[in-house]
């Protein structure tokens, strides 16, 4: 893998190729070139080839890529080649969805422990696992190596649940309470934010209906 600094943009777009060719794979397509891949994906072909050449050399002139290599490549990128565990804080309901959603999930990502403060919460089981007190936090995220933490609390509750995760050793954290969190620059944050991403949403529907122009607003 070539050494430089890669953009959020770039890796964002890496799990989309990566789902695009899982279901390529699903189809039992051998290769794709990049005109196919954004095609299928809406993109422009050199951005997808400039986005993996910062990763290596992974076509072929006049037949593509080859689909299971570059799956396995990307996900090799991505470290999802190994498990990476995860514990999830918050056991309502869209903490149980996400744990659902886990359970079937084919992705090396893998949500290993539940926390839940309420009391009432803790000893239930979602799926096979049993929601803990948060004070077993710490011992539990060293106990099973988890390196990643998903946050589904309150946003008054966020901040305090990302300092616990933080101080047991957490490396990165998704965040789908409706606030920002602070965090040391070695703990990656990732905001999940729906309330943000229907008001872009909103934006972009309205300035459509005035017969606005997008290349004109940059």
């Amino acid at each position: 893998m070539k050494q430089t600094k890669i953009s959020d943009a770039v890796v964002k777009r890496l799990p989309l190729y990566l789902q695009v060719l899982n279901e390529l794979k699903a189809r039992e397509v051998k290769t794709v070139s990049s005109q196919e891949l954004g095609h299928l994906l809406d993109f422009n072909p050199a951005q997808i080839r400039k986005d993996l050449a910062y990763f290596g050399d992974f076509g072929r002139k006049g037949i593509g890529y080859e689909v299971d290599y570059l799956i396995e490549k990307i996900r090799h990128i991505l470290k999802i080649n190994q498990t990476i565990s995860v514990a999830l804080i918050g056991a309502g309901n869209l903490g149980h969805a996400l744990c659902n959603y886990n359970k079937y999930s084919k992705d090396n990502m893998q949500i290993v422990a539940v926390f839940d403060a309420h009391e009432a919460k803790v000893g239930t089981k979602i799926n096979n696992l049993v929601v803990q007190p948060m004070e077993e936090l710490a011992d539990t995220i060293k106990q099973q190596k988890i390196r990643i933490g998903i946050i589904t609390v309150p946003a008054q509750e966020a901040q305090n649940v990302a300092n616990q995760l933080i101080a047991g050793g957490i490396e990165g954290i998704l965040n789908f309470a409706p606030t920002i969190l602070r965090a040391p620059d070695e703990v990656r944050v990732q905001h999940a934010d729906f309330t943000k991403e229907l008001l872009s949403l909103a934006y972009y529907l309205n300035h459509k209906e005035e017969g606005y122009d997008e290349s004109d607003m940059d």
